[in-house]
């Protein structure tokens, strides 16, 4: 007998235990984080072949230093999106939005969820508490930030 021949059933099983679309495994979190501090967005992705991994923020492709080697963002080998710094302004807020990674290979693309980076501003507020103790009044200042 020769060589058994391997019909259209077989080779798809086979393709199917070998390659895998991607899924995500680890999601990012909800971030709240200082200006000027670096951050990390985590995402982990798995498949067959491995998943190639691209972040948007409110719809639109995250360049990172991939695409510019002077970016502040960093895609790290993980999938995750590390920021070297949080940038944020007056008039531009370039890193504060929604975020999602997409993992993608030839079987497909998986979506992570949305993830949100806020920039915590330092507020000082100043609350004057008025004690009353006996006769006296005592004033105290309070900074919260």
């Amino acid at each position: 007998p020769g060589p058994v021949p391997v019909g259209p059933r077989q080779s798809r099983s086979r393709l199917r235990q070998e390659d895998s679309p991607p899924r995500i495994v680890e999601h990012p979190s909800d971030l709240i984080v200082s200006k000027g501090e670096p951050a990390t967005l985590n995402c982990k992705a798995e498949g067959r072949p491995t998943p190639t991994v691209e972040w948007y923020k409110d719809g639109e492709r995250v360049e990172t230093d991939k695409d510019d080697s002077r970016s502040h963002r960093m895609l790290l080998p993980s999938g995750s999106l590390f920021f070297l710094r949080i940038v944020h302004g007056r008039r531009s807020k370039p890193d504060e939005g929604a975020y999602v990674c997409v993992a993608r290979n030839y079987l497909g693309e998986a979506v992570s969820r949305n993830a949100s980076l806020e920039v915590a501003c330092k507020y000082a507020i100043s609350l004057i508490i008025v004690l009353r103790h006996s006769n006296k009044q005592c004033w105290r200042t309070v900074i919260f930030s």
